[in-house]
């Protein structure tokens, strides 16, 4: 048995030896910027077709948190590729903001794909750190299986109350079960 554990351990080190070598080398993180919006362009399509009907219902009373110019401004924290964007109510004012700019062109693809919004900028961010966001200037933000993958949920937390203009709201949808 103890042969066993050792031959599978060994089997487990050598095939991710590749992976801890290009971390060491610091080209993982490169790797994985450069090609995971590929995979989550693709991810996005299965994940939307699941969970439409949640979205719409989760986004369905957006338009009442609109500004007193009757306009809805949104901030997306975590955009990704845009996949909630056809869920938007028309002429909504998006501002995306993400820490990797390779999803800028799926964002411009998106964007295109999706008329009955206003495209206001993409600001290559972290939630933790959203400074080029002024204060209290957006009424809606949005944050889709975001949270469980950023380094600090209170500070992007406290980022969010920052941005939101008060009487605003913060959306968010997770796929993780919270504790209490």
């Amino acid at each position: 048995m103890e042969l066993t554990i050792f031959i599978l351990r060994l089997a487990i080190y050598i095939l991710t030896f590749p992976l801890y070598l290009l971390n060491f080398l610091g080209l993982w993180s490169w790797i994985c910027k450069k090609w995971f919006p590929y995979f989550l362009v693709r991810f996005t399509v299965i994940y939307n077709e699941q969970m439409a009907s949640k979205k719409r219902e989760l986004f369905s009373n957006l338009q009442e948190f609109a500004g007193p110019s009757g306009k809805l401004s949104l901030l997306e924290v975590g955009c990704g590729t845009g996949a909630n964007f056809k869920f938007y109510p028309p002429g909504c004012r998006v501002t995306c903001i993400d820490p990797n700019p390779n999803f800028e062109k799926f964002l411009i693809k998106s964007i295109a794909e999706n008329r009955h919004l206003q495209f206001e900028r993409f600001v290559v961010a972290a939630g933790e750190n959203m400074h080029q966001v002024a204060d209290g200037s957006v009424d809606v933000v949005v944050c889709t299986l975001v949270l469980c993958s950023v380094k600090n949920q209170e500070r992007i937390l406290r980022e969010v109350c920052r941005v939101l203009r008060p009487g605003g709201a913060f959306y968010f949808m997770e796929h993780v079960a919270a504790e209490c």
